[in-house]
């Protein structure tokens, strides 16, 4: 990490107003209870190192998509009760982020309490980035740390703009994330595998194309990989069966021949599993390739001649990268496949032989499902900026914290 300022580099905070950019953006269900505390939870030992440190913490965020207006739906206060419980320090809510309000709080604060602001969404100015917000937003803060990955990768006001007007750096779970993603693909150990899901290939074109110049193997699943098939010369894919993208194919056939200028292993389906109904428990039946049904059934998973092949090809490598699920892992029994190469990994990495990184929501959801989540080396609870970063893009809310 000797690229980025972490909290190290901000020296003493004794007495230091600390402003943390956390993602506290947790699901909620109509009662506006938190169904899922894990990205609230990982940013708790940055508010506990810096409270260490002597430092008055002041907590903002963004929550849902409130278009600049204020609303209950969308307010932070729903999450005090969470938060306050996992720190064990009271949580202060005010609702603003910016203002008079704010600076009072701060001034009333006593040591052990922490101070949570309202919703940085609820003023437009943050998602356009503007400077004069930002202005405001850290006015009564002497640092600025920021912790929300998972947003690095706009150039919100409060990413970037804040950044800049104050002494900032890494807050902990910023600084573990870019870690982590930086010896997954920018310093792997070699060989280097990459598994990646998702129904369409054009909407992960920029991630295929950059990942067949950096991977030693590539693993290509879900519905994508029916577009691969079809465009490697398995005819009995087709668009009544599966989600085979037919204007894909030729954009297919130059990732593929990129892929094998740049010496990276392609690995498809050897068979799958077709079903006769998109429901779990339907009737399906494990066929070749040669032998999928022109109709009447739905390609839903794969294999066990290709679960066996990736993990062979897994037992070779030391890195891996996994972003989407192998078939449709919310349904049973499709997930076999995805549940036994995440085993897989995980046997493999708890045994000190591989490094396994993986991100995007689907992909966690599917290693939650698969009981391994906690086995992998690291999980990014980011999705379009984890996304990103597997792209080769430069995220604004990292770049912002270079040295």
């Amino acid at each position: 990490m000797n690229n980025y300022k972490t909290i190290d580099d901000l020296g003493d905070l004794n007495g230091k107003v600390a402003m943390l950019r956390a993602d506290l953006n947790v699901p909620m269900d109509e009662n506006f209870n938190v169904t899922n505390t894990a990205r609230s939870d990982r940013t708790v030992p940055t508010i506990k190192e810096l409270m260490d440190k002597g430092a008055k913490v002041v907590v903002v965020s963004h929550f849902g998509r409130p278009e600049g207006k204020g609303d209950m739906k969308n307010s932070l206060k729903h999450i005090v009760k969470n938060l306050q419980e996992a720190l064990g320090h009271k949580v202060i809510f005010v609702d603003d982020c910016i203002g008079p309000k704010v600076e009072a709080a701060i001034k009333e604060m006593k040591k052990d309490e922490v101070l949570l602001l309202e919703n940085l969404r609820f003023y437009n100015e943050e998602k356009k980035g503007d400077e004069k917000f930002a202005e405001e937003l850290v006015k009564p803060a002497d640092v600025y740390v920021s912790d929300a990955f998972s947003t690095a990768h706009r150039a919100h006001a409060s990413m970037v703009a804040a950044a800049k007007l104050r002494p900032a750096a890494m807050g902990r779970l910023m600084e573990e994330e870019v870690n982590a993603l930086e010896k997954a693909l920018s310093d792997p150990k070699r060989p280097l595998m990459a598994i990646v899901g998702g129904s369409k290939v054009s909407t992960k074109l920029d991630l295929l194309n950059n990942l067949v110049k950096k991977v030693d193997k590539l693993v290509i699943s879900g519905g994508m990989a029916h577009t691969f098939m079809k465009a490697g010369g398995v005819d009995t894919v087709n668009e009544a069966n599966s989600l085979v993208q037919m204007d894909m194919i030729e954009t297919s056939k130059e990732i593929m021949k990129t892929a094998k200028e740049n010496h990276c292993e392609i690995l498809l389906p050897l068979d799958v599993v077709v079903s006769k109904e998109f429901k779990a428990d339907a009737e399906h039946q494990t066929v070749s390739l040669e032998h999928i049904p022109a109709e009447g059934w739905i390609l839903m998973d794969v294999g066990a001649k290709t679960i066996e092949m990736i993990n062979k090809k897994l037992d070779e490598c030391k890195t891996l990268v996994w972003n989407g699920p192998l078939g449709v892992f919310e349904l049973k029994p499709f997930d076999t496949a995805t549940n036994k190469v995440a085993d897989h990994a995980a046997i493999l990495t708890g045994e000190g032989r591989l490094m396994s990184v993986a991100g995007g929501g689907d992909t966690v959801s599917a290693l939650e499902n698969a009981g391994v989540a906690d086995k992998f080396t690291y999980i990014s609870t980011a999705g379009g900026a984890f996304l990103e970063w597997m792209e080769g893009k430069e995220l604004p809310g990292v770049v912002v914290l270079k040295k």
